[in-house]
């Protein structure tokens, strides 16, 4: 069976295991940290890593008459527009669901009667702990989208086939996103 191989190369593995030996925090802002790691690495040298740890956060997939619902926004860290499923950070211990719910009522409107897990996405494993939990949300009803302040967006839906040839053309770069598309295109959403 595929899954038991997964699970079989995801076991730890010695050989190949960091052990931290020191941590000093770096900076701490109102979403993230950011931490720098002295490690000792399995040949016995030591080495620097530095981390950045966030809260996470959760996404909807939601697809309609063949189409994703996606937001539209600017994004500065980038410096152009992106198209995103509706997201948002989670607050400390706070469950991916009702975060999920949250963000998709405030950015699109959309209340979800039903939501259920597709994946989890972590976006830049090597540096950043961030993981976004992805929902899929059915039984939708609609109200009057409330996004949070400084919040602009706009709501999209694009036909599943044109996302995918977006992301393979390198326009949609969004790892939540991504994931959340080829989902649907599997049928999986």
């Amino acid at each position: 069976m595929a899954l038991d191989t997964v699970k079989k190369l995801l076991e730890l593995d010695e050989s190949l295991v960091e052990d931290i030996v020191r941590t000093d925090k770096e900076w701490s802002g109102k979403i993230f940290e950011v931490e720098h790691l002295l490690v000792q690495l399995p040949d016995g040298s030591e080495s620097w890593r530095e981390i950045v740890r966030h809260n996470g956060g959760a996404g909807v997939c939601v697809v309609r008459d063949g189409k994703i619902c996606l937001v539209r926004q600017y994004r500065v860290a980038l410096g152009r527009m992106t198209l995103e499923i509706p997201a948002g950070k989670l607050d400390p211990n706070e469950d991916p669901s009702i975060c999920a719910a949250r963000e998709l009522t405030e950015e699109t409107g959309l209340v979800a009667g039903r939501l259920e897990p597709l994946a989890v996405s972590a976006g830049a494993p090597g540096f950043n702990n961030e993981k976004t939990r992805i929902f899929v949300a059915s039984d939708l009803s609609q109200r009057e989208a409330m996004p949070d302040e400084g919040e602009l967006v706009d709501v999209v839906w694009v036909p599943i086939p044109d996302m995918v040839e977006a992301i393979r053309a390198g326009l949609i770069e969004d790892a939540k996103t991504v994931v959340s598309v080829f989902a649907a295109a599997a049928g999986l959403a």
